[in-house]
C-alpha cells in the first residue's frame, strides 16, 4: 500500500520539499543518512525498503540501503538500523514517508515477539485491523506481528502467529485468507449462543467452529451447551470456545475469592509472592483472567470435552501474556491486536545525515550515529 509518485509532495513535510528546491537550485550532493530509534526494537524494515526501492526505480536513480541488522533481529536503543545513501535531491523529500514505515512496525514486532516467547505453546491470531488508523497502518501491524512471530519461532520454537483476521494481510502469515468465525453481533442476531453456532456450522460446514460464549454472561453454561450440541466436533478437536469477557465483570461462576481458589488448586505458585495490582488483575481479576481460563478448562474436562479448544481474547498485551505464562493458563489460541504500541512516542524513528559527499558530518550530539570502522579499517591505522 505504497503512495504513488504523485502523492509524495502532498504527504511529506513542507520543509523537506523546500530543501529539495534549494538543492535543485544550488547543486546536488551525495549523502548518507543514519536511521535509528530511541528504544529497543525488532528490526522490521521491509515496508520501508520496498518504498525506497520503488521510488528509486521511478526516479531512475539508486539508493544504497545498508541494513545493519537482518529482519527479525533485536536492535538496541540508539543503534542505527540502516545507513541510507544516495542523491540528497532524491532522498530529502522521502524522509517523512520512510520513517512512517519503519518506527511503528519495529515496536509492534518487538511486542509480538515478547508475547510469543512468553506463551511459546500457544498459537496467536492477529486481530489488529479494527484497532488501526486505516489500511496502511493495518498492513504495518500485520507485517510486524509476522516478523516478531518468526523471530520467536527461530529462538524458542514458539508456535507464534498462525493467521490473522483479514484477507488483505493474510499473506504475511503464509495464508490466502483471513481467519475467524463469529462476532458478538451474530450471537445477538441468533438469539442464543447455541443457535449462532448452528447457523454458522450450517453455512460453513467444512470450517472449524469457534464460538463466543460470553454474550449472555453464561460462559460455562454456553460452552458446555455448544459442546453437547456438537459432540463430534468436540471429540475431533475442531470445536473451540472463545472467551472475550470484558473487564467489567467476572465470568460465570467466579468472583474474586473463587478466582483465588481456582489458582490455589491448580497453580498455587502463581499467586504466592509479590504481585503488582496490574498483575493480580490478569491472574484473578475480572474479564479473561488466568483463573477464568483454568476454570473453563476444568469444567469442560469434567464434562468429557477434553479436546475442545480454548481461544482467549480481550486485552492480551505483552504484560498480560507474561502473567498467563506465570499461571500456566491452558490457552490454545490467543486472539489479539494488543501488540500495537501503547506509547506512540516510542515509535518515532529518526534520520540524520552523517556524511556529505563521503565526508563525515553530523549535528552536534549525534556523533554516535557515525559509521563504525571495520577491523580491516582499524588495522590500516
Amino acid at each position: 500500500m505504497q503512495p504513488g509518485p504523485q502523492d509524495i509532495p502532498r504527504l511529506t513535510d513542507t520543509y523537506f520539499l523546500r530543501t529539495k528546491e534549494v538543492v535543485r537550485r544550488f547543486g546536488d550532493r551525495q549523502v548518507t543518512y543514519a536511521v535509528f530509534m530511541r528504544r529497543p526494537v525488532i528490526c522490521t524494515p521491509r515496508l520501508m525498503t520496498d518504498f525506497l526501492e520503488s521510488v528509486a526505480a521511478e526516479r531512475r536513480t539508486e539508493f544504497a540501503i545498508e541494513l545493519n541488522y537482518a529482519e527479525g533481529e533485536w536492535v538496541g536503543a540508539g543503534e542505527p538500523l540502516v545507513y541510507l545513501s544516495g542523491s540528497l535531491y532524491h532522498l530529502v523529500d522521502l524522509e517523512t514517508l520512510y520513517l512512517q514505515r519503519l518506527g511503528p512496525p519495529c515496536v509492534a514486532a518487538y511486542n509480538a515477539y515478547a508475547m510469543c516467547v512468553d506463551l511459546p505453546k500457544t498459537a496467536f491470531l492477529a486481530m489488529d485491523a479494527r484497532h488501526c488508523a486505516g489500511a496502511e497502518m493495518a498492513e504495518m501491524m500485520a507485517y510486524a506481528a509476522a516478523v516478531g512471530s518468526a523471530a520467536a519461532k527461530r529462538e524458542v520454537g514458539a508456535v507464534g502467529f498462525t493467521g490473522n483476521a483479514t484477507d488483505a494481510t493474510a499473506p504475511f502469515f503464509g495464508n490466502e485468507r483471513g481467519r475467524g468465525t463469529m462476532p458478538h453481533a451474530l450471537i445477538g442476531y441468533a438469539g442464543s449462543t447455541v443457535r449462532a453456532a448452528e447457523m454458522f456450522h450450517e453455512t460453513f460446514p467444512d470450517e472449524p467452529l469457534t464460538v463466543l460464549v460470553d454474550f449472555f454472561g453464561l460462559e460455562v453454561t454456553d460452552a458446555i451447551a455448544v459442546c453437547r450440541r456438537f459432540p463430534e466436533l468436540a471429540a475431533a478437536g475442531t470445536l473451540s470456545v472463545r472467551l472475550d469477557t470484558h473487564g467489567g465483570r467476572y465470568i460465570e461462576e467466579l468472583d474474586l475469592a473463587r478466582s483465588y481458589e481456582v489458582l490455589e488448586r491448580h497453580v498455587p505458585q502463581a499467586i504466592r509472592g509479590y504481585r503488582t495490582e496490574a498483575e493480580l488483575r490478569y491472574l484473578v481479576g475480572t474479564g479473561v483472567s488466568a483463573a477464568a481460563v483454568w476454570h473453563i478448562r476444568r469444567r469442560l474436562d469434567a464434562e468429557g470435552f477434553t479436546k475442545t479448544r480454548i481461544v482467549a481474547s480481550s486485552g492480551f498485551t505483552p504484560a498480560k501474556c507474561r502473567m498467563m505464562a506465570a499461571a500456566g493458563a491452558p490457552i490454545d489460541v490467543v486472539g489479539t491486536g494488543s501488540y500495537l504500541p501503547d506509547l506512540w512516542t516510542e515509535t518515532y524513528a529518526t534520520a540524520d545525515i552523517v556524511a556529505y559527499d563521503g565526508k563525515p558530518l553530523v549535528k552536534k550530539g549525534r556523533e554516535f550515529l557515525m559509521r563504525r570502522r571495520t577491523d580491516a579499517e582499524k588495522s590500516g591505522d
